[in-house]
């Protein structure tokens, strides 16, 4: 009894040794799969990652280069235009007219350069008599005066063109001061210290002071 007990049990064993071979076996082939996916899937990031930074080092290269062309060009166009001076100017008389007391004589200066310049402001003025000694002259710089209002502007003469001015000086009325007669004036451009002179035809009665308004476009300061 003892032999036939011990005959059914011989079998047994290596039916669990083959299936925990078995077992073995599979989680070994399950463990492979698994890291060869992870494998696939860290290339495609890397590549992904080398695009973005080639863009955002063209971009800045680009904005970097752009940026001092600009600023350049503003400079030489604000810098272009020179200021007017007596080298580049001609006085011509405009004409003279009065009423009670009053005495309105207008002036011009035209630009005789080859390119445009820029003006602003006051002439310096100097009435002359018949031999060009000076007289007596008293300037007030206003933008009001007898004849009217007249701001001043910022201008820009192109070549042939002028700006003009007038003066409000006493007419046919004695002051204490003492009047005579003016037979040319004498300028100095604003922005400059060398002078012009022009002639006034027939003379300008005029008794030491004078009001001097602003330059203005074309003749539109003694219309």
């Amino acid at each position: 009894m003892p032999e036939q007990s011990l005959m059914r049990r011989t079998p047994i064993l290596p039916a669990a040794v083959l299936l925990t071979v078995a077992l073995l076996l599979a989680g070994c082939g399950s463990s492979g799969g698994t890291s060869s996916t992870s494998s696939q899937g860290a290339a495609p990031a890397s590549a992904a990652s080398t695009p973005s930074t080639s863009t955002t080092s063209t971009s800045t290269s680009s904005t970097t280069t752009t940026a001092p062309t600009t600023s350049t060009a503003t400079t030489a166009a604000v810098s272009g235009t020179p200021p007017c001076r007596a080298a580049g100017l001609s006085l011509s008389f405009l004409g003279q007219q009065g009423g009670m007391g009053h005495g309105e004589i207008g002036f011009a200066l035209r630009n005789t350069s080859a390119r445009s310049c820029r003006t602003y402001g006051y002439p310096g003025i100097l009435f002359l008599d018949q031999y060009g000694g000076p007289l007596p002259t008293v300037p007030h710089h206003t933008t009001n005066d007898f004849f009217g209002s007249t701001p001043a502007a910022r201008l820009v003469i192109a070549p042939g063109h002028s700006a003009s001015f007038r003066l409000d000086v006493g007419h046919g009325v004695a002051t204490p001061n003492g009047c005579a007669t003016a037979y040319a004036l004498q300028v100095i451009p604003p922005n400059d210290t060398v002078t012009l002179r022009t002639a006034i035809p027939n003379g300008a009665y005029e008794c030491r002071d004078a009001n001097v308004s602003p330059l203005r476009a074309g003749t539109s300061a003694y219309p």
